[in-house]
């Protein structure tokens, strides 16, 4: 099942590590089958306040995004952005094609009724 690194990535600015880091981080996900869905472009806030930019990079599964996160490549280019941008990143597995949303509605009631 697909997966995805989400980074919410605040206070950034021009920086020659943060370019290094762009540079490099390609090739510490494409071997795990990575690739960006989104990187710098700009976002509309509909609701509530988010300050900063979004990355999203999509894996073919959660295993194989905890394997470039925690991989010798990722994290050695890693304090490049950290040390320069702070930020929350989260790794969370997408849906199956064949979620609906209903069913967990449904789970959902009937939780609520039995309680």
């Amino acid at each position: 099942m697909t997966a995805y690194a989400i980074a919410h990535l605040r206070d950034v600015a021009p920086h020659p590590d943060i370019a290094e880091y762009i540079e490099r981080i390609p090739s510490t996900f494409e071997p795990f089958g990575g690739r960006f869905l989104v990187h710098g472009a700009q976002h509309e806030v509909k609701e509530g306040a988010w300050p900063g930019h979004v990355v999203v990079i999509g894996f073919p599964s959660l295993e194989r995004a905890g394997a470039w996160w925690d991989s010798a490549a990722y994290q050695e280019i890693a304090p490049l952005r950290s040390r320069h941008i702070a930020g929350d990143i989260i790794l969370v597995p997408g849906v199956p094609e064949d979620y609906d949303a209903r069913a967990t509605a449904a789970v959902m009631r009937s939780a609520m009724s039995a309680s």
